[in-house]
């Protein structure tokens, strides 16, 4: 067990800036919790790490001191919890922050878990409202902030109305999904015809839209709607509805912030056009300058008054007017653009402090590019079928953009991401999932114990 570095004041974390701490990430699996540990260790802090799946990226990573295998939050909710406890204790943690969406779980014992440390998470309530689309979008329209217009569906027979009495493009989701899984979006240039066609003999029409993106259409791109049946009751009922959301021609744009009691300790906003395969995850991100979604993120948690992490994602239409699609509270890849990240570690740590001294931490100029590298190379495939002109676009783009992979003080996780797909894919075989499902089947929240 490694020696303490110092001493812990009478709150039960150190609060004096430039000593150092010793934090507990969670998440272990994901890019952004393996960037901000390298950051942490960077800037003299202890990292230790708890996560529900053995391979992850941060299980070989140097900038680590110990990784432990703990139950699941999703189905073994309160051995997890009990976990995180003993760890925090046997550890002496001094911050806790969770990184994935295992932090409902840890909002839910957040009480318990405060007796031993600081923890970087709001209210479960709060939480729950802001990841459920339909109750997130009716707070952000009462605070007179822009959002598509949204209608909740929690029947098969109210998705059948609703099918006939919206007009126009729509776009239908869970109100609990991730990585756009499940969505059931207009498509680029095709007939009805040919879609239902591909609907029957796929005969699963939630995985081919699996990670669709939602936006980063132009508006000169035709669109052809598409009228679903509805999902079978067992995924939608009052517990588990859908929302349909007015579909918005434009280009797709994140933030990421940094909050400490509605106060913004940190900001990013980037652009992430890239992708796995023709639909999935963001694989490539890089930072703009918008001050419109600036203003939209400050009131928004000026008037919740939220504290923790929290990504949106927005729609810019053609006038550059932005629509909030729907809200990550927790950490997401915009963590990518701080490297290497000294002041970020302060934002997470010392939010007090930093607020204290007037300033707002931003990405550095010329950190503004970073990527997932091998999926980024899957892109650059596609990209050949295309234009040469996209192909070029996607050549630019990588050239000068930091893998957030690998690193060469610390390869061993640029490794163990092959375990860790490998570990993943057959879960999906096994659970009959797709493969995005199979990376956070663990740890997904979709409602329960509020």
């Amino acid at each position: 067990m490694t020696t303490r570095v110092a001493q812990r004041d009478q709150r039960g974390y150190r609060g004096q800036t430039g000593q150092s701490y010793r934090v507990l990430l969670t998440g272990g699996r994901a890019p952004v919790t393996l960037d901000l540990a390298r950051m942490l260790h960077r800037s003299g802090h202890l990292v230790f790490i708890a996560e529900s799946m053995e391979y992850h990226l941060c299980r070989r990573s140097s900038a680590v001191q110990q990784c432990v295998l703990v139950p699941s939050p999703r189905h073994h909710t309160q051995e997890y919890l009990l976990a995180l406890e003993h760890w925090v204790k046997i550890w002496q943690i001094d911050v806790l922050i969770p990184m994935c969406e295992e932090v409902f779980y840890v909002a839910g014992g957040a009480e318990r878990l405060r007796q031993h440390c600081r923890v970087l998470v709001s209210s479960l309530e709060q939480l729950h409202v802001l990841h459920h689309k339909y109750d997130f979008n009716r707070l952000a329209k009462s605070m007179g902030l822009s959002a598509p217009d949204t209608h909740l569906i929690q029947t098969p027979q109210e998705w059948m109305e609703m099918q006939h009495a919206l007009k126009g493009e729509w776009v239908w989701k869970p109100v609990y999904s991730r990585f756009a899984a499940k969505v059931r979006i207009p498509r680029l240039g095709r007939s009805n015809i040919d879609m239902h066609k591909d609907e029957n003999n796929n005969n699963n029409a939630n995985r081919r839209t699996e990670g669709l993106p939602e936006s980063h259409i132009s508006a000169s791109q035709k669109l052809h709607a598409l009228h679903h049946d509805p999902p079978g009751e067992d995924t939608l009922s009052p517990a588990s509805p859908w929302v349909a959301q007015r579909y918005i021609h434009g280009r797709g744009l994140c933030t990421y912030s940094v909050v400490h009691e509605g106060h913004i300790v940190a900001h990013a906003a980037y652009d992430n056009r890239y992708r796995t395969g023709s639909v999935g995850a963001s694989v490539f991100f890089e930072q703009v300058q918008h001050e419109g979604m600036r203003a939209w993120v400050e009131r928004f948690v000026a008037k919740t008054g939220f504290s923790g992490q929290i990504g949106f994602d927005f729609i810019e239409d053609v006038t550059g007017q932005v629509y909030a699609i729907e809200c990550n509270p927790r950490a997401t890849s915009g963590i990518h653009l701080f490297h290497p990240g000294n002041d970020l570690v302060r934002a997470l740590l010392e939010p007090e402090v930093v607020l204290s001294e007037g300033i707002e931490v931003t990405p550095r100029l010329g950190d503004d590019k970073a990527m997932l590298a091998l999926p980024m190379l899957g892109s650059g495939i596609r990209q050949i079928r295309g234009s040469r002109g996209s192909l070029r676009a996607w050549g630019a783009a990588r050239k000068g953009a930091r893998d957030v992979v690998y690193m060469r003080q610390d390869r061993r996780p640029f490794v163990e991401q092959f375990a860790v797909v490998l570990a993943a894919w057959r879960l999906a075989r096994s659970q009959q999932i797709t493969l995005t499902e199979a990376l956070t089947h663990d740890i997904e929240w979709n409602g329960e114990q509020r």
